[in-house]
């Protein structure tokens, strides 16, 4: 007994003085990347306003803001049943595990076990003596095994922090994923609307052209109009028909990829006609430039990538320094069922301690590629980032250009449903021929197809800024590192992380 109490104590003693070492980290001191940015974007300009801290997206669902019922309807289906997003969901699912699997080391493993056996041994066996050693013996025992691994040098605890850090960047990229998403469905939704506006045109053109080749055809018939102009009538009728058609079809196939974003069947899924015009052309609010680190969930992913990297520089150090583990068994052993008898007792309490000296340059060249890898996450966050400012300032530039072409577009349908109304006046008067009609008329349509393609491009464009100014999302979506650990030591579970995701 005197012995074991030496041994309790000096291993007592040996934890105390190695646990105030457990607070030592050889990871670099982080410091999120530095990125100059400017103080206003240089093509905000009318219909926008000067940005303001207060000029922003709001949170939540960023589609409301094109006032349609349907496309909402659309993307909450989406959020709730797209199979690529659910999958992209367990990713951050099991980055959290892959959290609790490197803290899990930074506390004692403990293990019971229990074992039984009877054991016969042969009467002719050599140097057997009968009269002193049984023929048959049982074994049974039990006990419990410790063991420990002091974090002296900070390598677990920087494993933790680099599975952290990927967890957070891991749900940054799904909340990136997810707006990807939403966005590729309200494109397709608008230019859907687009073909259902296109095709309500092309319906009205087809009754214009079909009493052209009426009139025509009395005329030819009347002998006051040349075989050509009938022809050439028939041509216009045809070659519209056959337009109208070809949007039929490209309805069909956007229909059949909005109900596999919303994760429904196309042999089983309709969206209901419904023209351009019920969409509203919003005017997103751009805000200042120094808030879009905040609201871009690619940038904050690249971020906590460039932490996670950081933490795994500590990790790659740490190699160098001695690797300790302290262990203890304790058990019973006995012949019958008589094994909590201190006599029965058997123990162990022990230490280990590795120190690399020599492998060939493994752990410089394992130090030196952490290190690069730092070096090329923070290189990726400053390509991320001025990616991210070039996607703003691309889709600022293009809604203000297309404002103003909208009104010229406007301008020139007006001009060309003029003459096409002029050309067949004087057609049917008998002051012209029907070439002059026939210009007409494609440029007429031609005309009103540029608007409407252009009405669709504005509202895409739209769609397009929302996503580039991070369509409301805000780093404070994004899960605390503590919110990444699944659940403590003792099995209870956290649901804020999972939560915190969205």
């Amino acid at each position: 007994m005197s012995l074991l109490k030496s041994l309790f104590l000096r291993a007592g003693l040996f934890i105390g003085a190695v646990v105030p070492l457990a607070a030592c980290s050889l990871a670099p001191t982080y410091k999120p990347p530095h990125v100059a940015i400017p103080a206003a974007y240089k093509t905000v300009q009318a219909p926008f306003e000067p940005a303001n801290p207060s000029a922003q997206l709001s949170q939540g669902p960023w589609w409301t803001i094109f006032n349609d019922a349907e496309l909402s309807g659309l993307e909450k289906q989406l959020d709730a049943a797209n199979p690529s997003l659910l999958a992209a969901q367990e990713t951050y699912t099991q980055a959290r595990s892959v959290v609790a699997e490197a803290r899990s080391q930074l506390f004692p493993q403990l293990s019971a076990q229990a074992f039984g056996s009877l054991n016969g041994q042969s009467k002719h066996a050599l140097f057997h003596n009968p009269s002193s050693l049984p023929v048959e013996e049982s074994s049974l025992g039990y006990g419990a095994a410790a063991s420990w691994e002091p974090d002296l040098w900070g390598e677990i605890r920087n494993r933790t922090q680099y599975a952290k850090a990927n967890a957070q960047a891991t749900a940054a990229l799904v909340a990136s994923a997810k707006l990807g998403l939403e966005l590729e469905l309200a494109e397709d939704y608008i230019e859907l609307r687009g073909l259902d506006t296109e095709q309500a045109l092309y319906k009205g053109t087809l009754d214009y052209y079909g009493e052209a080749v009426k009139i025509t055809q009395l005329r030819y018939d009347s002998k006051i109009a040349a075989g050509l102009d009938l022809e050439r009538a028939k041509d216009q009728l045809a070659s519209a028909q056959a337009a109208d058609t070809d949007v039929q079809a490209k309805r069909e196939v956007l229909s059949n990829a909005i109900a596999v974003l919303t994760g429904n069947n196309p042999s089983s899924f309709e969206i209901p006609v419904d023209a351009l015009s019920n969409l509203s052309v919003p005017v997103v609010p751009a805000g200042v430039p120094s808030t879009l680190l905040q609201r871009r969930p690619d940038i904050a992913a690249a971020e906590r990538q460039v932490a996670a990297a950081n933490a795994a520089v500590g990790v790659a150090r740490a190699a160098f320094y001695p690797n300790i583990k302290l262990g203890a068994d304790f058990g019973f052993v006995d012949d019958g069922l008589a094994l909590a008898a201190l006599p029965e007792s058997v123990w162990s309490i022990g230490s280990s301690a590795v120190m690399p000296l020599f492998e060939g340059g493994l752990r410089r060249a394992e130090e030196q590629q952490s290190w690069s890898a730092l070096r090329q996450a923070t290189d990726s966050y400053r390509a991320t980032v001025l990616q991210a400012f070039q996607e703003v300032e691309d889709q600022l530039s293009s809604t203000n250009k297309l404002d103003t072409e909208s009104t010229q577009r406007k301008d020139a349908v007006t001009a060309a449903l003029k003459v096409q109304t002029t050309a067949m006046q004087l057609y049917t008067s008998g002051l012209d021929n029907y070439l002059n009609v026939a210009v007409a008329q494609k440029s007429a349509l031609s005309a009103e197809l540029s608007a409407v393609e252009l009405q669709t491009r504005r509202l895409q464009t739209a769609v397009k800024l929302v996503g580039a100014l991070g369509g409301g999302w805000t780093v404070a979506n994004m899960p605390t590192p503590d919110q990444t650990v699944p659940f403590s030591p003792f099995g209870i579970g956290n649901s804020a992380g999972k939560a915190k995701q969205q």
